[in-house]
Parts: C-alpha cells; sequence; structure tokens
C-alpha cells in the first residue's frame, strides 16, 4: 500500500489479540478499521500466550469474506527495536490484513527496519510485496520530535498520527497530566499533524479519548476539536463510540452540497471564454463570496473525501 492509495478511516477500535469473543464481534463493531493487539493486549502476557493468540488472530483474518463486508484489520505487534516484531507478524499476515502498527519508534531508521521485516513476511507468505501498510504510532518524546521523518521513511506509511491517551506510554514520555479540555497535548496533535501531512500523509489519524466510556459530551467535544485542526479519525478502545467519532468526522449534507456547487460552477465557468468572476452566496461572507482556484481544488480535495466515504 502507498500513501497515496488509502481510504478515509474514522474510527480505529482497538481489540485485544487474545479474546476469541472480541475478535468475532469486532466484524459487526461498525467501525472503519479494527487493531488487533499483539503487543500488550493484557498484563501478563507469557510468550506462550502470545503464540496461542497470533495463531487465533492469523486464522481469524484467513477466514475474513472476499467481499469486503467487514472493518480493515491492523494488528499492533512488537517494536522492531525488540527483535521479536517478525515472530508477532508471521502468523497473522495475510492478504486480510491492511496493516501494522508499529509502536514505540524513535526514529526513521525504526520505519526502514520495520519495513524490511513487513518484506520478508509478505515473502515468507505469499502476499504481494508491497501490500501491508505501516502504521507508526508516536508513544515516544523522541518520535514525536522525529514525527516527519518517521512519517516520510517508508512508502508503506499510510497512516500516522499522535497517540494521545491518558495512562500510555507517550504520557510517561512526555509526563503530562491528562485534562478532558486537551490543553496539554494540543501541541502534540498540532506539531504531529502538521509533521503528517508535509510528509504526504492524506488522512491522519489521532490518538484516543481519554475519559470515562459514558461521557459523550466530552468525547464529542474532542472528536470535533481534531476534525477541526484537521484530523479525519481517531482512535478508539471501545465500540461503543464509533457512532458518535463517525458523525464528527463525516462531512455534512451542507457542506457536500457547497464543495459540488463550487466544483460545478467552476466547470461551467471554465467551458464559457465570456464568463465573469464566480461568486458564490452573501457578498458579506467576505473571502467566500469571490471563489478562486484554491476555493475550488479544496472543494473537490473535499468531495473526493466525501466520495471515499460514500456520502458524495
Amino acid at each position: 500500500m502507498h500513501k497515496d492509495d488509502v481510504r478515509p478511516i474514522r474510527s480505529l477500535v482497538f481489540v485485544p489479540g487474545d479474546d476469541a469473543g472480541a475478535l468475532d464481534t469486532s466484524r459487526s463493531s461498525g467501525a472503519d478499521a479494527v487493531v488487533v493487539d499483539l503487543e500488550e493486549p493484557r498484563e501478563p502476557f507469557s510468550d506462550e500466550q502470545r503464540r496461542d493468540a497470533g495463531r487465533m488472530v492469523g486464522e481469524f483474518l484467513r477466514s475474513l469474506p472476499d467481499d469486503g463486508d467487514h472493518p480493515s484489520y491492523f494488528v499492533r505487534v512488537r517494536s522492531p527495536r525488540t527483535g521479536l516484531m517478525y515472530r508477532d507478524l508471521h502468523p497473522v499476515l495475510c492478504g486480510a490484513l491492511t496493516g501494522v502498527l508499529t509502536p514505540k519508534l524513535e526514529d526513521g531508521r525504526d520505519v526502514v527496519a520495520a519495513d524490511a521485516i513487513v518484506t520478508a513476511a509478505e515473502v515468507e507468505n505469499d502476499v504481494a510485496v508491497g501490500t501491508v501498510a505501516l502504521y507508526p504510532i508516536l508513544e515516544t518524546a523522541a518520535a514525536l520530535r522525529n514525527a516527519y521523518d518517521i512519517a516520510d521513511a517508508s512508502p508503506r506509511v499510510a497512516y500516522m498520527g499522535g497517540a494521545i491517551s491518558r495512562f500510555g506510554d507517550i504520557h510517561q514520555s512526555v509526563g503530562y497530566r491528562w485534562t478532558a479540555e486537551g490543553t496539554e497535548t494540543l501541541f502534540i496533535r498540532s506539531k504531529v499533524l502538521i509533521d503528517c501531512r508535509a510528509a504526504g500523509i492524506k488522512y491522519p489519524i489521532s490518538g484516543m479519548w481519554g475519559g470515562t466510556n459514558d461521557d459523550l459530551d466530552g468525547l464529542r467535544r474532542f472528536a470535533t476539536e481534531l476534525r477541526d485542526l484537521g484530523y479525519f479519525g481517531m482512535m478508539l478502545n471501545t465500540a461503543e463510540h464509533v457512532d458518535v467519532v463517525h458523525e464528527v468526522f463525516s462531512p455534512t449534507a451542507d457542506e457536500v452540497r457547497y464543495w459540488a456547487d463550487l466544483d460545478r460552477l467552476a466547470t461551467e465557468a471554465a467551458a464559457d471564454p465570456d464568463a465573469g468572476p464566480i461568486t458564490y452566496g452573501d457578498p458579506n461572507d467576505g473571502e467566500g463570496h469571490v471563489v478562486h482556484g484554491a476555493h475550488v481544488a479544496s472543494a473537490r480535495k473535499n468531495l473526493a473525501w466525501a466520495r471515499e466515504l460514500g456520502l458524495a
């Protein structure tokens, strides 16, 4: 998979890789994508349990129907720095696997190593080389500092974003105290977003809501801020949040109508050599009233996003 080939992911739900029931339920979760966690689904997690989990996840992925009527599936495996990434990846890598979440990276060299490991696993499992995407998780201060280099280190890096969480590795590394308002991570989320977009990540995805599962108002506020910043989706620790998150990370009917109008007006003007300046709406709208090329380009880009979501 290449950066340019990706589809938007609004919701990325984590499920433990050692829970057969959770795996089966994930197929009907309504999420755009599911991450099967083989790195640290629980504590403790012995080598024997990890091997059993890998076999189970591999069987599950290979049993998925080819009709695509299920979420996209990713697996989270141990970091290439551990020397154990291939051991986790080999039993689960198959044609049904969209990508690999690579945790605890430090810089672009880790991505290069992960790319080589995924290539080896593709070859050993008769999967076309380059099929499986990489999704680096930025969980350390060094990874946040080197976000652009990480995103740019391999054409496999198709998805990326900040791994914001309340209790996870990034909290330990940076030392912030989580708040529902999220001001303590606003710079992190903004910095990573710019690095992602500069490196060609089409649809950046952010980290989790750290509040209680029943605080849907808090979740909506956080998700709306992420969308306002420029993110197109977020990680989730429960499928209960999918509906709210999909609503926030989907264009509204009014937005789609506006983009379609600009696309139509620009197309009509291009075919008429005598067409005057394109205007739209109320003159009081200021910048939005006189339509320029940048407005049209943005509208068409947003329409493509809406079409990929099946909403235009």
